[in-house]
């Protein structure tokens, strides 16, 4: 149910329409979250967002787009972010009927790549969990570029050029969001499309605030192929109980808005980002314990999309 239904009938007359704005005012009645789904961006994480908003103790925050505190709202302060999410009495009714303790969370892919989120994440949520979702990053980057595309933020016909214009359209951008209070970095948010592959750098900037003990690594096409078992795997990380299969699907690859690019990517465009991203594909493998899936020999090509599941 949406905070604001809640509001009492005198007091909905006067609020601001937008829920977080009467959550602010009882901020100290609300939970905060015990998990983030903080990355990575074109990787699945709207799919584990519906299956874990689907268990029966998860409580989520009233933005399915995601807060976005911890990299573009900080200046806005903590009450504003406790009005997101539910009070503190509805997860004391969940823990009473479902004997389990509760879990809340929100979805807000950029705190991965934002430069000073991870620090703020340690300093606000001293025992938050983190999950961070990764996927062949040549394909990432590629689903990155035609979502820009089709929302109007990549003027940029050409894949292959947009690659060639990364680097100068980042340069110096992480330095100004660290010392420009409530800078925001357009370039950084959306063009990052070969950088934002480089999981292993974003993994070891988030584990040196929060320890690596406290962040899963779960893969898309894991997600994708097999859920009922990454989903199992994600609630023993999470300390949650498991109360039967949401009647949801994660979904496949992430769609793609109206208008979208829509041809397959160049074979030379992708054996060079390959390329470019072996070492760190390796590196990852130190995370998962193994090679990534897409670096396997009996990796499919192409995960089978499930746009029109509905059940497992």
């Amino acid at each position: 149910m949406p905070i604001r239904s809640r509001i009492p009938a005198p007091l909905a007359r006067i609020v601001p329409a937008r829920p977080w704005s009467y959550g602010r005012w009882t901020a100290p009645a609300r939970v905060l979250p015990t998990f983030l789904i903080c990355g990575g961006h074109r990787c699945g994480t709207a799919g584990l967002h519906r299956l874990l908003a689907a268990h029966p103790l998860v409580l989520r925050a009233a933005r399915r787009d995601g807060v976005s505190f911890f990299d573009v709202s900080y200046e806005r302060g903590i009450d504003w972010y406790r009005g997101h999410f539910p009070r503190q009495r509805t997860a004391r009714r969940l823990q009473r009927r479902h004997g389990g303790p509760t879990g809340t969370f929100e979805n807000s892919p950029y705190y991965l790549y934002h430069p000073y989120a991870a620090v703020r994440i340690a300093r606000d949520l001293p025992d938050v969990r983190l999950l961070v979702l990764v996927r062949n990053p040549v394909d990432r980057a590629w689903s990155h570029f035609r979502l820009e595309r089709a929302a109007g933020h990549e003027p940029e016909p050409s894949f292959a050029r947009a690659l060639a214009l990364e680097s100068a359209r980042l340069r110096g951008q992480e330095e100004r969001l660290g010392v420009e209070a409530g800078y925001r970095s357009f370039a950084h948010q959306h063009h990052a499309y070969r950088q934002r592959g480089e999981y292993a750098a974003y993994l070891g900037r988030l584990a040196g605030q929060v320890g690596r003990d406290r962040i899963h690594v779960v893969e898309a096409e894991r997600l994708w192929a097999a859920p009922a078992r990454v989903y199992a795997e994600v609630l023993d990380f999470l300390g949650l109980p498991p109360l039967g299969v949401p009647q949801t699907a994660p979904g496949g690859p992430p769609a793609v808005g109206e208008g979208a690019v829509v041809e397959p990517l160049a074979g030379r465009i992708r054996r060079e980002l390959g390329d470019h991203f072996a070492p760190h594909d390796a590196r990852l493998a130190d995370w998962l314990g193994r090679p990534p899936v897409w670096r396997t020999a009996d990796a499919p090509r192409r995960m089978p999309p499930h746009p029109d599941a509905t059940t497992w």
